[in-house]
């Protein structure tokens, strides 16, 4: 089932890619309040709370999270589950691209969006499935901590 997931959460990313991220790599402050958490701080703490699989490549986490004005990573969490964190500019660059993913789901996605997506300041985080508190704890843990 993971799998399957996973195969739909690409397509997500794609349709999606057009609507939210900037392209380039800047991590200046910009319009938002929050702290702004970025890929390339973030990778190595989720590696050391056992995450596997753990890039940044943009080739590998996907068109949303590659083209996000601060990276963008992809995961596997201890548990299996499959997470996909896409850096936005600020904090309020998040709302663009938390609509991008509702409105470009697919339909047997959309009424679960709630579940599978949140954010943190300027990062949008998308499950596979619904995250286990655990998990979703570690990764709050470590956009913290970086």
């Amino acid at each position: 089932m993971r799998t399957r997931a996973l195969l739909l959460i690409a397509p997500l990313a794609v349709l999606a890619a057009g609507c939210g991220g900037g392209s380039g790599g800047s991590s200046g402050s910009g319009g938002g309040g929050g702290t702004q958490y970025t890929a390339a701080a973030t990778a190595p703490c989720l590696k050391q709370q056992g995450f596997t699989n753990v890039t940044t490549a943009p080739n590998d986490v996907g068109l949303v999270a590659a083209f996000a004005d601060n990276g963008g990573l992809k995961a596997t969490a201890p548990d299996g589950n499959t997470v996909v964190i896409a850096f936005a500019k600020d904090d309020t660059a998040v709302s663009g691209t938390e609509d991008a993913f509702r409105k470009h789901a697919p339909m047997r996605y959309r009424h679960h969006m709630l579940d599978i997506m949140s954010a943190a300041n300027n990062a949008v985080i998308v499950w596979a499935e619904g995250p286990a508190q655990q998990a979703h704890d570690l990764v709050i843990g470590c956009l913290h901590h970086s």
